[in-house]
């Protein structure tokens, strides 16, 4: 069983002292290491010591979790990131998002819920509780013909919110994967969205798709 390695990064000490000890409980999780801010995660992570995924909290001292993830992005790509955090403000939540975070956890989640997340994440998907998919759909303020998507694009948006993998819709267009994934980065960037899960859920707020 391939074990998945986790860094924890909050600046109170006794919560991460908690969430440690519950995640060396489940079986394919362990705590790599832990780190107060930003700037001390940056100090720690190296090509040998890099976790596949960040449990990061957003309001910390020196270097937030916005900053941080900011720098994440740029320049580890495929470290996972899922936000820690009180709060369930809109502006936090969406400005995470946009940057590409693939989970989002309230700090008094259930245990069973910081598991999920963690499995969800490891195996490629994304875990957004309710709240946070409310305020993605409130973010969808303009319709398709609007932001002038192309009749490719709202196929694909279309074909996105299917069982379908990106090959099969390659397939389905007629075109290669590499035109397909064109039309997913053009989306990201025209609607701010940064994962499948997003840009399904745009489709459904304008309609494109019924459940």
């Amino acid at each position: 069983m391939e074990i998945i390695q986790i860094a924890l990064v909050d600046d109170h000490r006794l919560f991460r002292s908690g969430i440690a000890s519950l995640i060396n409980k489940f079986p394919r999780y362990k705590i790599l290491f832990e780190a107060g801010d930003g700037e001390e995660l940056i100090q720690k992570l190296t090509p040998k010591l890099k976790p596949d995924i960040i449990l990061l909290d957003i309001n910390m001292p020196k270097k937030d979790g916005v900053a941080t993830a900011q720098w994440l992005r740029s320049t580890h790509p495929d470290v996972c990131v899922i936000v820690l955090s009180m709060f369930e403000d809109a502006e936090k939540v969406l400005q995470m998002i946009k940057l590409g975070v693939k989970g989002y956890l309230l700090k008094d989640a259930e245990p069973f819920e910081f598991e999920q997340a963690l499995e969800k994440v490891s195996e490629g998907e994304v875990y957004y509780p309710e709240f946070v998919t409310r305020h993605i759909l409130n973010s969808f303020g303009q319709k398709p013909d609007q932001l002038k998507l192309n009749s490719r694009e709202i196929e694909f948006l279309k074909l996105a919110g299917s069982e379908l993998t990106y090959k099969e819709i390659a397939e389905q267009m007629c075109v290669s994967t590499r035109t397909v994934d064109g039309y997913r980065d053009q989306l990201f960037d025209k609607l701010e969205i940064r994962s499948r899960v997003g840009l399904v859920l745009f489709a459904i707020k304008n309609k494109l798709i019924e459940l």
